[in-house]
């Protein structure tokens, strides 16, 4: 979806229609949930602080979120997409894969669909997407950015080398900061120079990560798309108004795991790992984690084993915090953590 958030406020609101719209709470510490493509010509993007957004592009409208009335539109374009094919992986609210090798309309080509759906979208929702189509998952991301907003781009199966070759290397997904200086300390600027590089020489400075460099550059992704991916994570954070010292953080440890207890009330599943996570007042993120023999039972339970991580946080008790968060990983079926804590009592 294009903006999503931002579109959704533009639709719903006719005098927002064609002003620099951002999602976000106009706080000191907020950050921008969206912002529509007026906004982005003076700069303004997603996790951009809301202070630097302002100022940015001082005449836009602020609007706070609702995530409510986002999910809405999210499943109302999720039941779109279930007229085609059933095999959709959602990534978040506003993104998702879907494979329509086999679709139930009939229709010959992706190119079909992606352009059936998109109309639908626009009729039925008044609201724009973009949409790639391509032989596999890493290919077709890449394609849906390609004419965004309100574009469809096709990569053809014998037109991939054509596309992929001449980009630069860090638009291949994992390719960061990091890991685009040590590829251009290599030699690497595009994915063509990427695509010269030995396995074993991929594998020596990236480790695992070099097969995965070597398979997109040549255009290889074998994942599937995955309909209902069961929960790996879940976590809820929170930004201080002013940065705290560790010892005052408990009231909002406590808060937050209340809301991540209830989140995980939702789970088919136990989570067996609580993470604890930090942000300094220089942003260095700090992280603890702890796996019990069995899943925490209670929320009180959640809340003591957040609050014990916290004592694993070894830096000057003078430093100051400006972000903390409460997150569960690990997540197994109720019967598997069962059998996992009766062999503990037995080993016991």
């Amino acid at each position: 979806m294009d903006a999503f958030y931002a579109s959704v406020e533009q639709r719903d609101d006719p005098q927002l229609r064609g002003k620099p719209v951002i999602v976000a709470w106009q706080a000191k510490r907020s950050v921008v949930c969206a912002a529509s493509y007026e906004a982005r010509a003076f700069g303004v993007h997603s996790a951009m602080p809301a202070v630097r957004a302002e100022r940015l592009c001082p005449g836009a409208v602020f609007i706070p979120p609702d995530f409510t009335r986002y999910r809405a539109v999210s499943k109302s374009v999720r039941e779109i997409f279930q007229r085609h094919t059933d095999l959709i992986e959602p990534l978040s609210l506003d993104e998702a894969y879907l494979d329509v090798t086999e679709n139930k309309t009939g229709l010959p080509t992706a190119t079909l669909v992606a352009r059936k759906i998109r109309e639908q979208i626009r009729q039925e929702l008044n609201l724009t997407a973009s949409a790639g189509a391509a032989p596999n998952k890493f290919l077709a991301k890449l394609a849906s950015d390609w004419r965004k907003p309100d574009g469809l781009f096709v990569i053809q199966p014998d037109d991939v080398d054509g596309f992929l070759l001449p980009l630069p290397v860090g638009r291949l997904p994992g390719v960061g900061k990091v890991t685009g200086e040590k590829l251009e300390n290599l030699g690497v600027k595009t994915v063509a120079d990427l695509r010269k590089l030995e396995v074993p020489v991929l594998e020596q400075h990236f480790g695992r990560y070099g097969m995965r460099l070597h398979e997109l550059a040549r255009g290889i992704d074998e994942n599937e798309v995955v309909p209902d991916r069961p929960t790996q994570s879940i976590s809820v954070e929170d930004t201080f108004e002013q940065d705290v010292l560790l010892t005052e953080t408990e009231p909002m440890i406590r808060r937050l795991t209340g809301k991540l207890w209830s989140a995980s009330r939702k789970e088919p599943r136990l989570a067996r790992t609580v993470v604890l996570k930090l942000k300094t007042s220089e942003f260095k993120l700090l992280t603890r984690s702890h796996t019990p023999v069995s899943a925490p039972s209670s929320c009180e339970e959640l809340t003591d084993i957040a609050l014990k991580l916290r004592e694993r946080v070894e830096l000057s008790p003078k430093q100051r915090y400006r972000l903390v968060g409460v997150g569960l990983s690990n997540f197994r079926d109720r019967e598997d953590d069962a059998a996992q804590a009766d062999l503990f009592q037995l080993q016991g």
